[in-house]
């Protein structure tokens, strides 16, 4: 079994560096490296291929998982380039302003028949603006460096809150 393990993910899946992936090509060759790899094709190899396998088959579905959805895609294209991300970021104060009203909005959002729909707006309105925030960095990650990592602490903290309106949906339905 060949191994390249100095390969990033994009290289992995034949795609091209870009945050725009398509998600279907993606799946048909995660799925193909998948099966190329199983673990049971090695079954009766040497102990050393059934490791790498397993390594290999490891290392599949760590960057399947990353370049499957946004957030993870862009962190990792920003550490391509070089990029860590930090964990307590200077932001914009304008959008942190946003972010507390949008959390007060989602606090707000009470527990009687309503909710269930104002929750469904805010959802909404949370997606649109993580839309937005993906095409911004889509357009800044070849040219601008600094502005998409901006962009990527945006679309962490919506995402959170995502996150928070995905768990009191569960709530409110009794999940």
């Amino acid at each position: 079994m060949s191994v390249d393990f100095q390969q990033n993910h994009f290289e992995l899946f034949r795609l091209p560096v870009s945050f725009s992936v398509d998600l279907n090509e993606l799946g048909s060759r995660y799925r193909e490296l998948q099966k190329s790899v199983h673990p049971d094709r090695f079954a009766g190899g040497s102990d050393q291929n059934k490791r790498l396998s397993v390594q290999w088959a490891t290392r599949i579905n760590e960057a399947y998982d990353t370049l499957k959805s946004p957030l993870p895609r862009a962190i990792y294209m920003l550490k391509l380039a070089g990029l860590e991300i930090a964990h307590n970021p200077s932001l914009d104060p304008a959008f942190l302003m946003e972010q507390i009203e949008l959390r007060e909005e989602l606090e707000d959002i009470g527990e009687d028949e309503a909710a269930l729909a104002q929750l469904d707006v805010f959802r909404r309105k949370v997606n649109e603006v993580l839309a937005s925030l993906e095409a911004t960095f889509e357009a800044e990650v070849a040219a601008d460096l600094p502005a998409a990592e901006q962009t990527v602490y945006k679309m962490q903290f919506m995402n959170k809150l995502r996150t928070e309106a995905n768990h009191l949906e569960e709530k409110l339905l009794d999940y």
